[in-house]
């Protein structure tokens, strides 16, 4: 007969026992959208902003591996000189990186 008063009590915080218990959840939606999920949208972002202004003569990465040079740039493909006179055609999305070679990277890099 005992165990009747604790869990009328324990039923009867109303809505402030709600929010501090959903609380703990929020927290860590926000803690996971600052850590993980807003810096992985603005990889994605740049990404798509460097693959879009690829051009002719850049140097890039296919997504399979494969390093060319860009001799034809179209909407959707681009025409990549592998060399040695071989020229594969790759959809701009599978492209992985653009490289630069103006711009010198650190050997620890």
């Amino acid at each position: 007969m005992s165990a009747t008063p604790v869990l009328a009590g324990a039923t009867s915080g109303g809505a402030g026992s709600f929010l501090i218990n959903i609380m703990p959840l929020v927290l860590i939606f926000v803690i996971f959208w600052f850590l993980l999920i807003r810096p992985q949208q603005k990889r994605m972002k740049e990404h798509r902003e460097m693959i879009s202004a690829v051009k002719r003569g850049d140097r890039v990465v296919t997504g399979g591996g494969l390093l060319g040079k860009v001799t034809k740039v179209t909407d959707d493909e681009v025409e990549v000189d592998l060399g040695g006179g071989q020229k594969v055609r790759a959809l701009k999305a599978t492209l992985s990186d653009v490289r630069n070679p103006n711009t010198a990277r650190a050997a620890n890099d």
